[in-house]
This record gives C-alpha cells, sequence and structure tokens, in this order.
C-alpha cells in the first residue's frame, strides 16, 4: 500500500485543480488503511490470557533458574492461599475472617457461599478487594494489574441455602505472574462449560476443593481437572484428613502424588512438572 500511494501521488500532482478530490480521497483512504493496520497490530500485541507457551506434545527439561522469576505459593489453610510475586506483590484468596492471610497484602479475592470464604469487614489497607460476585446482582468483571500481578475472574453459579441456583454467585479467580498462570476454583458448584474452559486459557496450577459434597462431587471434580489440564494441582477445602484421602485415592490411580512437610510451593516456569502431579500442602 505504500508504494501505491507514493506513485499515486506522483502521478496526481500534475493534475488539475479539478482532480484534486480525488487525490484527497485516495490519501482518506490510505490512511484509514494504515489505521486499520496499526489497530490490527495493537490488538495482536495485547498479551494471550494463560498461552500455551510450551506445547503439550514436547516434553520438557526440568531445571531451575537462578535468573527466573519466581511465584511462592503458600496454604494458609480451608480455602485461603497466599500468593506472592517475585516483585513482592502477595494476594490472597477466599480472604475470610476466621483462617486469616497473614498481613501485608495487596488483594483479596472473596467468594460468598459461606462466611469462611469472605468477610464484610476486609482490612482497610488492602487496596483491591475483589468480590467473586455482584452483590446488586448480575456479572462481575475483573482484569486488574496489581504490580507483576494481573487477576482476573471467571464466573460460575453456585447453590442457595433452598437447593436453587444462584447464578453468577461464585468465581475461579485466575492469577498470572512470572509466566505461571494459577486457578482458584472457589466454591465451585457444576462441571465447566467449553466457554468457561476458554476463558480460563491454559492453567499450571489448580487450586481444587476436595470436600465432594459441599462443593462439586468428587467425579465432577475430575471431569473439570481433566477439561483445564493443569501441571499441578493442589487440592484444599476438606474439612478432615479421612476427606483428603478420599480424593487422593481416586486421583493417585492416574496421577503422581507428592506429601510435602511445608505449607509452601515455590513455583518457576521451567521447572513444573512434564506431567500432572498432585501437591499436597498441609493447613488447617
Amino acid at each position: 500500500m505504500p508504494q501505491t500511494s507514493s506513485l499515486a501521488a506522483r502521478t496526481t500532482a500534475t493534475r488539475t485543480d479539478a482532480a484534486r478530490p480525488g487525490l484527497r480521497g485516495v490519501l482518506r483512504a490510505c490512511l484509514a488503511g494504515f489505521a486499520a493496520l496499526w489497530s490490527s497490530a495493537a490488538f495482536a500485541a495485547e498479551p494471550e490470557s494463560c498461552p500455551r507457551l510450551i506445547s503439550w506434545g514436547t516434553p520438557r527439561i526440568q531445571y531451575a533458574s537462578a535468573q527466573a522469576e519466581q511465584v511462592r505459593l503458600d496454604f494458609v489453610g480451608h480455602a485461603s492461599f497466599v500468593i506472592e510475586t517475585a516483585g513482592g506483590v502477595r494476594v490472597a484468596t477466599d480472604y475470610n475472617d476466621y483462617v486469616k492471610a497473614p498481613p501485608p497484602l495487596d488483594a483479596i479475592t472473596m467468594n460468598k457461599a459461606h462466611s469462611t470464604h469472605f468477610t464484610n469487614y476486609p482490612d482497610p489497607s488492602i487496596k483491591h478487594v475483589l468480590r467473586g460476585w455482584n452483590p446488586d446482582g448480575g456479572d462481575v468483571t475483573h482484569d486488574v494489574r496489581v504490580g507483576d500481578m494481573r487477576i482476573r475472574n471467571v464466573q460460575t453459579n453456585i447453590r442457595d441455602w433452598s437447593r436453587g441456583t444462584d447464578y453468577l454467585g461464585n468465581s475461579i479467580f485466575v492469577f498470572e505472574s512470572g509466566q505461571i498462570c494459577i486457578a482458584h476454583l472457589g466454591h465451585l458448584h457444576h462441571e465447566l462449560t467449553p466457554e468457561h474452559i476458554r476463558q480460563l486459557g491454559q492453567i499450571d496450577v489448580l487450586l481444587v476443593p476436595v470436600d465432594g459434597s459441599y462443593t462439586l462431587d468428587i467425579d465432577g471434580m475430575m471431569n473439570v481437572i481433566d477439561k483445564i489440564g493443569p501441571r499441578v494441582i493442589v487440592p484444599m477445602h476438606y474439612f478432615n484428613r479421612s476427606t483428603l484421602e478420599s480424593f487422593l485415592g481416586r486421583v493417585s490411580a492416574r496421577w503422581d502424588v507428592e506429601r510435602r512437610d511445608q505449607p509452601s510451593l515455590l513455583l518457576v516456569r521451567d521447572a513444573l512438572p512434564v506431567k500432572t502431579k498432585v501437591i499436597v500442602l498441609p493447613g488447617r
């Protein structure tokens, strides 16, 4: 297109004034074309949400680089984790008054199924308070950047206390930092649609409620895990050892299970397992 515009300019330079409106039309068309190209380039430059950075069909070499961006995951208990980025941003999931995430915190996410998943009185020093539901009803969309972390949500439904459906009452929150995507399923009550999976993108680490009753049953949760296809599964939201062991008994036939002594997990993209692994962190 630039060569055509230049040639058109040279050709029309010798034309009379009566022909100049045609030149203006050509220039306007060229400018519109450049604007469209610029817009397309800008759109293409937008980062893909949790992109599939590594081909699923090619095994990856596992190594830890001292220069790699690291993300730390601490299991506080129940459904609460603290995610800390290489830049020092600290975010707590399912922030509540019963299982307290330690300060300082830059952002918190909450869901409303039970009071152990939210609070009406968050610490006023927390700058970003992200509720997974709209208190006025309807949808709610979060897509915020806090330092070197991006936080966004994908809404799902929950059961209400009369066994009906509270539409858009829960959110799966996705945390992106250091080329790692972590998804917290929240108080998930149903299986996911293809549109949910598309919105999530490629998830590396999946935080999964495994109680099998208050949230989705184990069969349904296994289907959810299969559809998402994470590299690391971290169980949460279990009320006793037998509940946890029941889940682990199901998944151990398919995936390796690793039990940690400490409630912390240091995540580096290049060191993620090639095959899906379940990592159990101690918590209450």
